[in-house]
């Protein structure tokens, strides 16, 4: 008896393993490991500097670099505007850019989920009645003489596909890869769009501000060619002085319909990001002076941006997609394993389909092996190699830009402030130029040149310091993007 026991329990053992090989063997091809962060301990060619140059004037704070300070989820809430906080909820709401990429990444992780279903056996169960009259010269079709006869059949079948070289691991995988790629890419669809209104609010406080100063400069010329026009009439000045004055007027509201153009296509603008029409009214009015400069500013450390940035992560899981196709390219090439079962019944009266003598049974099993395609599987899987080259130069190009964007606004931060500094001066200058040659300009002690040469100086110191200002704003706004925009700090 223990012999005969113990071959017995041999022969199940080596059945059971014979099925666990075919049904979880190896998975061909290649397996996927991360790519390493770049070797790099900085993002500039020189040091960063500690702090920023300030200047007196709201937006000309000065801002301190915080190396691995991480970001909150939330780093809009920073330049401490309600209005600006309120619109970027209601476009999280209702921007459908958003809602396009959450309705993709629902698709690709059911992708996922009806790759899986390959995993497990197909069950399908089949029901066929029909009435038949047989001819009377041939044979009659039933153990009876009947000609006339109803016939059921009723059948379960059972399909199975052994994933014995890991085919189908290597096409969930891939897919599976395709779908954590589609997660980061709707990361960076927040990330976009929070920056692109962050963007937006700024722009259009710096167009009504560049408005506001057109229109100051406008009432100061439209002033000071009244008191041309008087001084004319006295003969104190030429007819060439009025004119020359009446053109630096035309001149500068001439540059007034651009930039309220510019604030009603940046007012679109901002309602298409809201998830609202044009037409709508429901609209903030943002102001420079409103919007507080954040004082500290996170930097991560250059190991940390492959991980924090949403695009470097989707194109991660791109090359990761394309690296198990080449698995499931080889596994093609190789023996295809088939198992199928059928169990059913025929009979004259439905409730005798099961009875004795009436069931069948078949199992089956099938190899298959491709010997002349030609030369098809192999292209697939040359093809598949490439493919994943050129998701690999995809993605060091993708890290590379992910640097040079938070160098170039590491360095756009520093130019700004200074900018700003010298914009403040200029325009000061400019100022107190104009002042001095408005009140000689009473007094007819100096040339309508003079008067022309102020006006302008002072209009484009004006115009410089606004747009200077808002420019430390997008460029904050900007870094955090650069850097990742704290997605991984959501709940």
């Amino acid at each position: 008896m223990t012999p005969l026991h113990a071959y017995s329990l041999s022969r199940r053992q080596v059945a059971m393993w014979t099925v666990l090989v075919l049904v979880s063997g190896c998975a061909v091809g290649p397996d996927f490991h991360r790519p390493a962060a770049p070797a790099v301990d900085g993002y500039t060619r020189q040091p960063l500097v500690a702090k920023t140059v300030s200047a007196e004037i709201p937006g000309g704070e000065e801002q301190s670099f915080v190396l691995n300070q991480d970001i909150s989820h939330q780093w809009w809430t920073l330049f401490q505007s309600p209005q600006l906080n309120a619109l970027i909820e209601k476009a999280l709401r209702a921007n459908p850019t958003l809602a396009a990429a959450q309705a993709g990444l629902r698709q690709a992780t059911e992708l996922v989920k009806a790759q899986q279903g390959f995993f497990y056996p197909t069950i399908q169960a089949n029901f066929s009645p029909s009435r038949q009259k047989a001819s009377a010269s041939l044979s009659p079709p039933l153990s009876t003489n009947n000609l006339l006869y109803n016939l059921f059949t009723s059948q379960v079948t059972v399909g199975f596909t052994p994933d014995v070289f890991g085919g189908n691991r290597r096409q969930v995988e891939s897919l599976r890869g395709l779908a954590e790629s589609q997660r980061f890419q709707l990361e960076a669809t927040y990330v976009t769009l929070t920056s692109n209104v962050v963007a937006a609010a700024v722009q259009q406080a710096s167009l009504r501000a560049q408005i506001a100063a057109t229109q100051d400069i406008i009432e100061i010329s439209t002033k000071s060619l009244a008191l041309v026009r008087r001084q004319f009439e006295l003969g104190a000045v030429a007819g060439l002085d009025v004119a020359a004055q009446e053109a630096a007027l035309a001149q500068v509201q001439q540059t007034l319909p651009p930039l309220q153009k510019q604030l009603e296509q940046n007012r679109d603008l901002l309602t298409a990001l809201a998830g609202d029409f044009p037409s709508e009214d429901s609209f903030e009015q943002f102001e420079l002076s409103a919007i507080r400069l954040p004082e500290e500013l996170p930097v991560s450390l250059p190991s940390k941006l492959v991980e924090q940035r949403p695009d470097v992560r989707a194109a991660e899981e791109q090359l990761h997609s394309a690296s198990a196709l080449i698995g499931a390219a080889i596994a093609n090439r190789l023996p295809q394993f088939t198992i199928s079962a059928a169990y059913g019944g025929v009979a004259t009266d439905f409730t005798k389909t099961f009875a004795s003598g009436n069931p069948y049974w078949l199992v089956a099993g099938n190899v298959a092996q491709t010997l002349f395609a030609g030369g098809t599987l192999l292209h697939r899987q040359r093809a598949a190699e490439a493919a994943f080259e050129q998701a690999a130069a995809q993605y060091r190009s993708t890290v590379l830009t992910a640097f040079q964007n938070v160098a170039d606004t590491l360095y756009a931060l520093q130019s700004d402030a200074e900018s700003l500094k010298a914009a403040v001066a200029a325009e000061r200058a400019a100022k107190m130029t104009l002042d001095i040659t408005l009140k000689q300009q009473q007094l007819g002690a100096v040339s309508y040149l003079a008067l022309l040469s102020a006006q302008q100086a002072y209009q484009q110191t004006l115009i410089a310091r606004v747009q200077a200002q808002a420019n430390r704003y997008a460029d904050t706004a900007a870094l955090f993007q650069a850097l990742g925009g704290g997605w991984w700090n959501r709940p």
